[in-house]
């Protein structure tokens, strides 16, 4: 039976989490509707929250005249391809770690994190040294390389807690049906750590959409920048243009947040969703 006191207590969780959910969604709401805001509005009002006079120019002028919708593209591509192969070779590490050696898996993947002991600048020079003498600078592979050397063993370090939870006797149940190693693989135990998955893809997706300093150092060409170099570029102009900077601002930001609520609910699944035959 609820009580008074445990009424109010709901009451006063309920009106603290709402706190906190405005506090952190207000700056992404403020950058776009600055982003809709003409330049007398950011000027000589500033502080004013909704726009006087609404607008798409700063968009336009982002993506076709400071060609932004390129950048974008080169980030989404990098991004994805980043998140997709590393999601492959760790859930397949990851799973071989916990199947084939229970012993030394622990220590494996902390052998696999001690790579996030070095800050990323103390391996700028080492990587940039690499990828030119495998002619890989200002390419989009030579990219990728490098954040699947950041983001694999993390992902393999994440996935085996999740792989570690499935039941052996799902697998030897598979097996008993007729099932080979790789199709208990796709069909049996993916399934069950998909949330795992989930949340390790929107790490690696977010990380790769939002790094800055490799692809500073490996790109020198503006058609294959990445939007965080683009956004930074920004700054760096002898006039900054809030407008231009508020919209650059939102497509940046907007992507991720789309990617995170078009697989959110995958992330609320079940770990053991599947397991019952």
């Amino acid at each position: 039976m609820t009580t008074r006191r445990d009424k109010i207590g709901n009451v006063f969780c309920h009106v603290y989490l709402v706190i906190l959910a405005v506090v952190a969604f207000f700056p992404l709401v403020w950058v776009l509707l600055c982003s809709v805001k003409t330049s007398g509005d950011l000027t000589s009002n500033p502080t004013r929250i909704l726009p006087k006079h609404f607008t798409l120019e700063n968009f336009l002028h982002v993506i076709n005249e400071l060609g932004f919708a390129e950048n974008i593209a080169n980030s989404l591509l990098i991004a994805i391809s980043t998140t997709c192969i590393a999601i492959v070779i760790s859930s397949m590490a990851a799973y071989g770690i916990v199947r084939f050696f229970p012993k030394l898996g622990s220590i494996m993947s902390k052998v696999l994190v001690t790579t996030y002991m070095f800050p990323p600048i103390l391996l700028a020079i080492p990587y940039s040294m690499v990828m030119a003498k495998a002619g890989l600078v200002n390419t989009r592979i030579g990219l990728v390389i490098v954040y699947l050397s950041f983001s694999v063993p993390y992902a393999v370090w994440m996935l085996v807690g999740f792989f570690k939870t499935v039941p052996i006797g799902i697998e030897e149940a598979a097996r008993v049906d007729g099932a080979n190693k790789l199709q208990t693989f796709v069909q049996i135990v993916l399934p069950l750590v998909m949330p795992g998955i989930v949340a390790t893809a929107i790490y690696t997706f977010i990380n790769a959409w939002n790094e800055f300093l490799y692809s500073l150092i490996l790109i020198n060409s503006t058609e294959k920048m990445t939007v965080s170099v683009a956004l930074k570029s920004l700054q760096g102009a002898e006039i900054l243009n809030w407008g231009d900077m508020m919209a650059a601002s939102s497509l940046v930001v907007v992507p991720s947040v789309v990617f995170f609520m078009f697989i959110q609910n995958k992330i609320a699944g079940g770990m053991t969703e599947g397991a019952v035959k």
